[in-house]
């Protein structure tokens, strides 16, 4: 039986003893400017994926990311320290695609409000294609009646 509630406190315990012991203790020159943004533990307590961004290029996040990995064990062991509990979880450390996955919705938004505001620009001059009111009204309809008669 798996007690969820556990796991969530215990999940956010470890983000923040890992963003403390990286912030503190961790002096690797290869660890740029690290975020750690979420933290999930299984519901066993055995294994936890760390999510964490990386503000820089391509070659910052690749040594951050091992970084992450050659202080693996100095952060399992202040994790285990820190939160008491019977069997210290594995750590697991993924880049976050959260960021990239909002400048790409961004960019579709932006796109998206040019489209728009082409539509309105073209828009502004436009006229109906026929009367101005396309509807029948029933006095108009009346009217007719009476010049056939």
């Amino acid at each position: 039986m798996t007690d969820t509630a556990r796991a969530r406190k215990l999940a956010d315990r470890i983000q923040v003893v890992v963003a403390q012991t990286l912030e503190r203790r961790i002096k690797d020159p290869r660890l740029g400017f690290v975020t750690i943004t979420d933290t999930r533990v299984t519901g066993d307590l055995r294994e936890a994926t760390v999510f964490y961004t990386v503000f820089g290029d391509e070659t910052e996040r690749e040594a951050t990311a091992a970084a992450l990995e050659s202080a693996k064990g100095v952060l399992r062991s202040e994790v285990g320290k820190q939160t008491g509990v019977r069997f210290t979880p594995s750590l697991t450390f993924v880049a976050d695609a959260l960021p990239d996955n909002a400048r790409q919705i961004d960019d579709l938004l932006d796109k998206v409000r040019l489209s728009d505001a082409a539509v309105r620009t073209a828009a502004a001059g436009a006229q109906y294609a026929g009367e101005a009111d396309p509807y029948r009204s029933p006095a108009a309809e009346g009217d007719d009646a009476d010049e056939d008669e």
